[in-house]
């Protein structure tokens, strides 16, 4: 029955060159997809919210009348307690939106807001401040739009002395950032990537933490890969400032790493590789080296700790690692040799069994940055199977069909790397796994399953006939007909009829 059906069949050539160029496709769509993958958000502060709780005051949305009152008060009032109530009753008036339209339409109320901002009064100007953070807060762009004469003043006050007040300013530029290319074409020439390098020196684990956030919303904009990363000069591009060195160092595993300025700056150095601008230069920097003593660090830290915090600060180290090594110069610049350690592959498998408790949703990411370790590195391949980490791989199918599609990557990856490594994959538990994955619906899991069947078969001619005495002609069957499976079905009976 073999025979006359294959008889039937036209020819396909499919050999390992095509089989990695469908990888490489499919691996293409993936990062373009992480890229995509953003987290836009506004942050606020609010120092006195227990205080308003627990004398429940009611915040009421203020017309024009009493917005021009406060303002009026706030300026022109007779003693100061006087001016900073009245700016503390309209920057509690501002968390409403309706107030603030109302307070972007009346003419001069923001030019005022800035003269309190610049005043010689430190209550005034932090109040002032405050107004302007709520402002930030916005999810209207004519009102962030509305906060750029007050930009530059803002910048200048990061390099103060007081710490609570560079925080403020910090979380306002990141929300005001975020929602305007206007407020972003401003601030550019008006040099805000300087005033950040300037901050990022700061001993203040609060204005770190700032700071990451304030970075990372300016990453984010669509225009970062051409005119916020690139190394134009040192003083308004990213890569051209400090920044990247001290991110990295910030980064370092250690007694003085801190848990919240870790995930900003992973972050942060997440939408710089995403940018694939100049990866090299981080690489030249000891970004794989430092990355990956991280996820040493946070492995150890999941077997010490059920602290469910650790998957934030996981996942943009996983990613950054992934997209470091999609990078054609990753060799010639030593990037492999900064990973090249068995603790590196031990560390990943710890992580995924920890994601698989606790946060299955990451799992895709632990096992892309194992599908970019095995893609070019017979080296990685080696340790998966040195370790007999193959079987808790296979243990991942199950969970979903995404999962699936990345743990049969990775079992290609090794595969391709030609007989000998074959020899490992099989016997073993792989043949049950793989007549389970080709009963799926999904397509696209049945498609990586016949690659992975089809290299097998070409490197391991046992495995043929061990296939066929386990049902797999059937398995096959069931799928000969879909448009979809139908060449990868034919090539892989043709490659079984030559063995």
């Amino acid at each position: 029955m073999w025979s006359r059906r294959l008889s039937r069949l036209r020819p396909v050539v499919c050999g390992v060159e095509e089989l990695r160029r469908r990888r490489r496709e499919r691996e293409a769509v993936l990062r373009k997809a992480r890229r995509e993958q953003q987290l836009v958000s506004k942050r606020l502060l609010r120092e006195d919210a227990r205080e308003e709780a627990g004398e429940g005051l009611v915040v009421a949305i203020l017309g024009e009348v009493e917005v021009q009152q406060f303002l009026r008060l706030a300026q022109r009032g007779t003693e100061e307690k006087e001016r900073e109530k009245a700016l503390v009753s309209l920057r509690r008036g501002l968390q409403h939106p309706e107030t603030q339209q109302t307070f972007i339409r009346l003419e001069g109320s923001m030019r005022t807001l800035v003269g309190l901002l610049t005043s010689n009064q430190a209550l005034l100007q932090l109040e002032a401040a405050r107004c302007l953070h709520e402002l930030s807060h916005s999810e209207q762009s004519a009102v962030a739009e509305a906060c750029l004469p007050a930009t530059s003043y803002l910048l200048t006050y990061l390099s103060g002395h007081s710490s609570d007040f560079i925080e403020l300013c910090l979380y306002t530029l990141g929300n005001l950032i975020v929602e305007s290319e206007a407020v972003r074409r401003q601030l550019l020439p008006q040099g805000i990537v300087p005033a950040l390098a300037a901050c990022i020196q700061s001993p203040h684990v609060a204005v770190l933490e700032a700071l990451g956030y304030a970075l990372s919303q300016l990453l984010q904009a669509k225009e970062a890969p051409e005119k916020i990363i690139p190394p134009a000069s040192a003083s308004s591009s990213i890569l051209g400032s400090t920044l990247p060195q001290h991110m990295l160092q910030l980064l370092q595993p250690g007694p003085k790493l801190n848990p919240g300025v870790a995930v900003e700056f992973a972050w942060c150095l997440h939408y710089i590789t995403c940018s694939q601008v100049n990866n090299a230069l981080l690489i030249t920097h000891g970004a794989l080296s430092t990355l990956g003593l991280l996820l040493l660090d946070l492995a150890g830290a999941v077997q010490r700790t059920e602290d469910a915090g650790l998957e934030l600060l996981a996942c943009p180290v996983l990613r950054c690692l992934s997209n470091l090594l999609t990078e054609a110069a990753v060799e010639t610049v030593g990037g492999q040799m900064q990973l090249r350690d068995e603790r590196v592959m031990a560390a990943l498998f710890i992580l995924l069994q920890f994601f698989l408790q606790k946060q299955p949703s990451l799992l895709p990411e632990g096992l892309w940055l194992l599908n970019n370790l095995t893609a070019n590195s017979p080296s990685f391949c080696t340790s998966l199977l040195s370790l007999d980490l193959i079987e808790p791989l296979l243990q991942l199918l199950p969970v979903s069909n995404v999962v699936s599609v990345m743990v049969l990557t990775v079992l290609c990856n090794v595969a391709e790397k030609g007989p000998a490594y074959c020899q490992h994959l099989w016997p073993g538990p792989l043949l049950p796994s793989l007549l389970n994955t080709l009963a799926f619906s999904d397509t696209e899991v049945v498609g990586q399953s016949l690659e992975l069947l089809h290299l097998l078969f070409l490197y391991q001619p046992e495995a043929v006939q061990a296939f066929l005495q386990q049902s797999g002609l059937k398995a096959l069957e069931r799928h000969q007909e879909e448009a979809q499976l139908q060449d990868r079905v034919h090539a892989l009976w043709q490659t079984a009829l030559h063995r």
